[in-house]
């Protein structure tokens, strides 16, 4: 490395120092939201580039503008962050009732929240969600569910189980997992979609992060140019939302889906790609 080099790491480190405190402020508000390492990094990477403040009729995904690892350097440099979710807290789920209250077995589960990160599932929990929202949140690697909490889902009417995934290859085979598990229950993939990643300007994922190989088609309904990315491997995490309006458009998903008795084919293959206006949230 020449002088020059050292020169401008230096100052981008310092540069990261700097803009390091702003995004922890941005990811937190309002009111102590707290949030995973991974939503933290695509919040600098909005405080560098504020995309967000692009108009909302020129639609793009914006490639990061610095690697995961200088940021986990600055993250170390600068010592405890408040609201940052450790790594153990990220994946925390809580799959069920505790077994000293049995009897909530006994009543139907009108909606239950699976996310594909674990991470992202921690982190809703960590802010009550599941709470406000009166909906169990539970990790992709949770499943099989306990029989009993599957049969309070069985239980209710209009039951509906809810997938938060990444706009990717991996996200959508996430979805056929659920589908399998649930049966005959109603899937709801909520996105994200890549139309929404572009209508909310979000950040793509660091490069060497592709969608598993093999995975299904993707269902009837997105865009050519949503497929063309797709199968490119180009991937926009859910972490790239930013925390506050992630729990707001996932509480309003989960309560407020509205129900059309009579659907066209084409709302049908919206439903199935996940048609959520994340943008309006």
């Amino acid at each position: 490395m020449t002088a020059l080099d050292r020169a401008l790491d230096r100052t981008l480190g310092r540069t990261l120092d700097r803009t390091l405190d702003r995004a922890i402020a941005q990811a937190g508000a309002p009111g102590r939201i707290r949030f995973t390492r991974r939503q933290l990094y695509y919040e600098l990477c909005r405080v560098l580039l504020p995309s967000n403040r692009l108009p909302r009729w020129f639609p793009v995904m914006l490639p990061p503008l610095i690697g995961y690892e200088r940021y986990l350097a600055a993250l170390r440099r600068h010592g405890p962050v408040p609201g940052l979710l450790h790594d153990a807290a990220d994946a925390t789920t809580r799959p069920g009732p505790p077994d000293d209250v049995p009897d909530l077995y006994d009543y139907g589960l009108p909606r239950l929240l699976v996310c594909q990160d674990p991470a992202i599932a921690g982190m809703l929990l960590a802010n009550d969600l599941h709470m406000e929202s009166a909906c169990p949140v539970v990790a992709l690697r949770d499943l099989p569910l306990d029989p009993r909490l599957t049969a309070a889902l069985r239980r209710a009417a209009d039951t509906a189980v809810h997938v938060l995934h990444d706009a990717s290859t991996a996200g959508y085979a996430a979805v056929q997992d659920v589908r399998r598990w649930a049966g005959d229950v109603r899937v709801h993939p909520l996105g994200l979609r890549p139309a929404h990643a572009a209508a909310l300007h979000l950040t793509t994922a660091p490069r060497g992060q592709r969608g598993r190989t093999g995975d299904p088609a993707p269902p009837d309904g997105l865009e050519p140019w949503e497929l063309r990315r797709l199968d490119a491997g180009r991937i926009v995490e859910v972490a790239a939302v930013n925390p506050a309006r992630l729990l707001r458009t996932v509480h309003r998903l989960v309560r407020g889906q509205a129900r059309t008795r009579r659907k066209s084919a084409r709302l049908r293959q919206l439903q199935a790609a996940g048609f959520m206006t994340w943008p309006a949230a």
